[in-house]
């Protein structure tokens, strides 16, 4: 019986019974250990778990966790982010050139590599992607890709020769290059309207695998590509995929992931939880935790919203949060407390822990001079409005409703009260940009280059803040043009001395202004069999798995 009939056969995702797992764990975590021959074996189906299912496939949208788990098996880039040294390399692109403004990037193109629907991948196929990733096409309302800035135009010099243009220096484009979201698609999937995307039938790519088949929000089935050999120049490994083939199955409940992978039913899952780490390595399976390298896992506040205006109540806030004891209650060491906006391991990072401590009399006194009283209730209060906030969780940051919650306690110490909300309501995707009623909001990104913090805060980008000219369509007044500047002098300047002093600048900027509570550094937490070989992951933590092959289980 598949995997997918025994759950089926279990009521939609029921939990595992205990019968099961105390049966078969440990079976599972021994068979495989008896001499397994370390040389990839070729053959095989990867059962992949993920938490959620994927959204929309357009590449710029694949920063979206589940939908990149996907994007990185089924299209190449550019170029390729060394893992280990953050170092680009060459891959579809074989090598090139840029001037000494950044303001031009010409590529020579590796011969030979189609995309699965046998369309060449030449300079004219890479000049349409990114015309479209950095133009836009609003007819067919894809959007703009977030990692490329100040784009012009291409320029097709001969077949295997593509050249870009900027209007302003664009230091973080050749990174860029190497990111999910630049994924190389055939001029075929970039003619579909963005609504079309959402099935990942609809994505060709050139990458070591294809779709296969897909049951929409259930399961995607990708097959090896029998004559992909292109893969990054510098990996050891070329020629096709060692696995024939991978199904991904959504399975929502953490603990119906951990017990099919115990139960030897699953491979790899997506979305460990902290708490559930012990119980996997104690039956000797590995987790994997890579880094995301860029914006930490936070909350924002959104200025326009009148109660959290005033900077002295967001630094009140700040204040009183007490991220050791949200990372010793629950997370792991994999998810060190964050000392700055974005990780230790991001391009750019400045210690800014001094200005991030835990005192709760400077914020009862940041609250008292900013006019908020405590009231009889407990709360405060200032001219007859009481201090409190609402969240609303997002389901992807690992245990984000817990952590929203032991927030609303801490805070709740102050006087001012936070109330978490569900995620999965029809209208909190809509709420969630409106300041007046989620003044408070998690958010993170990643991304291996300064650009990312642009990405997070710019009002054109993801614009968290919910500053004028962003995202919602609510109207808005709230603008820091200061912020602005800064992030755009971060990417335009190519400088790279400046232009890492201009990231630590903007992360001071943002701290001195209270926009963010740093909370955690977010890895993307990953838990695999032990007969897993060969697994990998990008610059920021999604999987690879064009080197992974599965041992023999005796």
């Amino acid at each position: 019986m598949s995997l997918t009939s025994r759950f089926r056969n279990r009521a939609g995702l029921a939990l595992l019974g205990a019968t099961l797992l105390a049966g078969s764990a440990s079976w599972a975590a021994t068979a495989w250990a008896a001499g397994a021959d370390e040389t990839p074996v070729k053959g095989g189906t990867l059962i992949y778990l993920e938490q959620q299912a994927h959204t929309n496939l357009y590449p710029p949208a694949g920063g979206f966790y589940p939908n990149g788990g996907i994007l990185n098996q089924i299209t190449d880039k550019l170029t390729y982010q060394n893992p280990q040294t953050l170092e680009i390399e060459p891959w579809i692109a074989e090598s090139w050139t840029v001037n000494a403004d950044a303001t031009e990037y010409t590529f020579k193109i590796r011969k030979g590599i189609t995309f699965s629907d046998g369309t060449p991948l030449d300079a004219a196929a890479v000049a349409k992607n990114y015309d479209t990733f950095g133009r836009g096409n609003k007819e067919l309302k894809l959007p703009i890709s977030e990692v490329i800035n100040n784009y012009d135009r291409s320029e097709v010099i001969d077949p295997y020769t593509v050249k870009f243009y900027f209007k302003k220096p664009s230091p973080g484009f050749l990174q860029g290059t190497s990111v999910i979201g630049s994924g190389l698609v055939s001029p075929a999937t970039l003619a579909l309207p963005y609504e079309a995307l959402g099935d990942a039938t609809k994505i060709i790519g050139s990458g070591p695998f294809v779709v296969a088949s897909e049951t929409l929000g259930r399961e995607l089935t990708l097959k090896a590509r029998a004559d992909y050999n292109w893969g990054p120049a510098k990996l050891s490994h070329q020629g096709r995929a060692y696995l024939d083939g991978i199904k991904y199955i959504v399975t929502p409940e953490d603990s119906v992931r951990i017990g099919a992978l115990l139960a030897g039913q699953a491979d790899v899952i997506r979305q460990i939880q902290a708490y559930d780490e012990k119980q996997v390595e104690d039956e000797g399976y590995l987790i994997y935790a890579p880094s995301t390298r860029g914006v930490n896992n936070s909350v924002v506040f959104r200025p326009d919203n009148p109660l959290v205006a005033d900077v002295r109540v967001r630094r009140a806030l700040l204040h009183a949060t007490n991220t050791d004891e949200i990372v010793s209650t629950l997370f792991s060491t994999r998810y060190p407390k964050a000392t700055s906006i974005i990780a230790k391991t991001a391009l750019g990072y400045v210690d800014l822990s001094s200005k991030l401590t835990h005192d709760l009399e400077k914020a009862k006194a940041l609250l008292d001079e900013a006019g908020w009283r405590v009231g009889a209730s407990g709360l405060r209060q200032k001219n007859g409005q009481t201090l409190e906030l609402s969240a609303y969780e997002s389901l992807p940051q690992p245990q984000n409703k817990e952590t929203l919650q032991l927030v609303a306690q801490q805070w709740g110490k102050v006087g001012v009260k936070l109330n978490v909300l569900t995620a999965d309501s029809g209208s909190a995707t809509v709420n969630n940009l409106d300041p007046v009623k989620a003044p408070v909001s998690p958010a993170m990104v990643g991304r291996a280059d300064p650009d990312v913090i642009k990405s997070q805060y710019y009002p054109t980008n993801r614009n968290v803040l919910l500053q004028k000219g962003g995202n919602s369509d609510k109207v808005q007044s709230f603008v820091d043009d200061k912020l602005n500047g800064l992030l755009e002098k971060l990417a335009s300047e190519p400088d790279r001395t400046k232009r890492l002093a201009i990231a630590g600048d903007v992360q001071s900027y943002v701290i001195d202004q209270a926009y963010a509570i740093p909370i955690f550094e977010e890895p993307q937490a990953f838990a695999a069999a032990p007969y897993v070989k060969g697994v990998s992951f990008e610059a920021v933590g999604r999987p690879s798995f064009y080197n992974t092959w599965l041992a023999p289980r005796r």
